[in-house]
């Protein structure tokens, strides 16, 4: 990218460089009883029996795109745009249940997260576009509304419980009478979730990423009703969010709860003006940009996210800018979410010491090493890794952490043609009635449950002479023969998160394959893996 560029500028660039595959996932044809549906599996390919509800969020960046004079937005003010927004909304509302809720993976399934992103999305694009007081759209709204204010899903998710604060405060601006009530519960709910540290609980822990989007639901709700006494819920969100963010921009990974790497910017831009810490986040967070390090979120169910949260701060891009977060030295550790920052020299790390002490060290501003631990891929088709919640802390001083404990099984369930009939017919029966049961039981096999695998692991990482040491030790407790291939990698991840898993250019750093050391080992012979990593190198 030219270094002419603005921040601004790259935001705008970066949201519209997603509209045209956006656009390619919608029927856009006036006369196909599909029309406005965004998912393409569905209407074009015919590989889906239902239409995923959460693909109607497309209509939020798609009214961005018509209304904001962005650089090279060759989008603005185009007619046809407009009646797009206007037939997936349309959609959004007749492909809904009866009750108002959709469905996202699976028939009748009832999505919170779905029915919470895309109710945002239509009420934001249709105020954009014009189409508030429509009967049958605000009808629509009113029902979905409802559905969300009395839907309380399995799992603590602070990202969508804040979605729904921000759909009920803009409700509340309707009919407040019929909204406050459930506003205030919620408001309440999700304050219950924040740790004394700042963090909102996300499957039991910190997740720096999707806690950005939980800070800019909050801070559209705060805009509209700052009566609910959101900001100092931010403020210590903000807080947090100061201390792990990295060096060169990015957040997140695989150390924390969830391992994603997200970047929603919209909600530190709107409380920029009040706090200046927000935009010195934002400005530094801006760095991905020019570095071209940033990961990509190109993915045709979760770009829209992400578009529409860079054109939203480029509509409420504060004009005088800080400098970019300086950041802290010295050590912080967050005993709740089980987080370690600690700078020394140059070399900056970011530990989860409840995740099998995965890391990122950094150089300066440059990724130095990913590592999320040893794993092992069995011959039965199994993978033994050692980053999932269940090892125990030995030692944590100032200089040193340890962590031990057995390995546990990755998270590798995938459909096959028998398993999808089950579901289906599941989902069509019991699920249909009973879809959070179903929801509870797929949260304990795709992210919640652990299994133990036949291994045990300990990692120490240790300060010396201003160098990181990292040693891993793994000691079987039945031999080596069932392992066809070990190795550590950078960027594991081994539960079912929707955004985790996506592509970063430093994901270019090669696995470090030591197939052959346990080759040569018999018995139970531990296998010890030392590596010293130092500034500059």
């Amino acid at each position: 990218m030219p270094d002419s560029l603005t921040g601004r500028d790259r935001l705008a660039q970066a949201a519209l460089a997603s509209l045209p595959q956006i656009l390619m996932q919608q029927d856009r044809n006036p006369v196909s009883a599909t029309y406005g549906c965004f998912d393409r599996a569905y209407w074009h390919y015919r590989i889906l029996d239902f239409p995923c509800g959460m693909s109607q969020e497309f209509v939020l960046p798609l009214a961005l795109a018509w209304a904001l004079p962005m650089p090279g937005n060759r989008w603005h003010g185009e007619p046809a745009m407009r009646d797009w927004v206007e037939a997936g909304i349309r959609y959004a509302a007749r492909s809904a249940h009866a009750d108002g809720s959709c469905d996202d993976y699976y028939p009748h399934e009832r999505a919170a997260g779905a029915a919470a992103f895309s109710l945002f999305a239509c009420l934001e694009a249709a105020k954009i576009v014009g189409l508030e007081g429509d009967a049958e759209i605000e009808a629509f709204f009113a029902k979905r509304a409802e559905w969300l204010a009395h839907h309380q899903e399995s799992g603590r998710l602070s990202n969508h419980e804040a979605l729904i604060i921000a759909c009920l405060a803009r409700m509340s601006q309707r009919d407040a009478a019929r909204w406050n009530e459930a506003l205030a519960q919620r408001v309440a709910r999700i304050a219950s979730w924040q740790s004394a540290e700042g963090w909102f609980d996300e499957y039991g822990g910190a997740d720096p990423g999707y806690l950005t989007l939980t800070i800019g639901m909050l801070a559209d709700a705060d805009a509209i009703r700052p009566d609910l006494n959101l900001q100092p819920m931010i403020d210590r969100a903000v807080a947090f969010l100061a201390t792990v963010i990295h060096p060169d921009g990015t957040l997140g990974g695989e150390y924390t709860s969830r391992a994603t790497v997200n970047f929603f910017p919209h909600g530190l831009e709107r409380i920029g003006a009040r706090n200046r810490q927000a935009l010195a986040i934002a400005e530094r967070g801006y760095r991905r940009f020019e570095a071209d390090v940033g990961p990509s979120h190109a993915d045709d169910r979760i770009v829209g996210h992400h578009a529409w949260s860079r054109m939203l701060a480029w509509r409420d891009w504060q004009a005088e800018r800080p400098a970019p977060l300086a950041l802290a030295d010295g050590l912080t550790d967050h005993e709740g979410a089980q987080i370690r920052v600690q700078a020394k020299g140059t070399l900056r790390l970011f530990v989860g010491w409840g995740r099998g002490a995965a890391f990122r060290l950094f150089d300066g501003e440059r990724l130095l090493r990913a590592d999320t631990g040893p794993t092992l891929a069995l011959v039965d088709g199994k993978v033994a890794v050692s980053h999932l919640p269940g090892m125990r802390v030995v030692e944590r001083t100032a200089d040193a952490i340890e962590v031990e404990g057995p390995m546990a099984y990755a998270k590798t369930a995938r459909l096959t043609p028998a398993k999808s009939i089950v579901l289906r017919l599941m989902m069509l029966s019991i699920g249909r009635w009973f879809p959070d049961l179903v929801r509870r039981m797929l949260q304990a096999i795709l992210v919640t449950g652990r299994k133990d695998a036949p291994f045990h692991a300990s990692r120490r990482i240790v300060w010396e002479s201003g160098a990181l040491v990292v040693t891993d030790r793994i000691t079987p407790r039945s031999g080596w023969a069932n392992v066809r291939r070990a190795g550590i990698g950078g960027f594991q991840v081994s539960i079912t998160t929707i955004m985790a898993r996506v592509w970063e250019p430093a994901q270019l750093q090669p696995f470090d394959d030591v197939t052959a050391q346990v080759r040569a080992l018999s018995g139970a012979a531990p296998l010890t893996i030392t590596r010293r990593y130092e500034p500059g190198a």
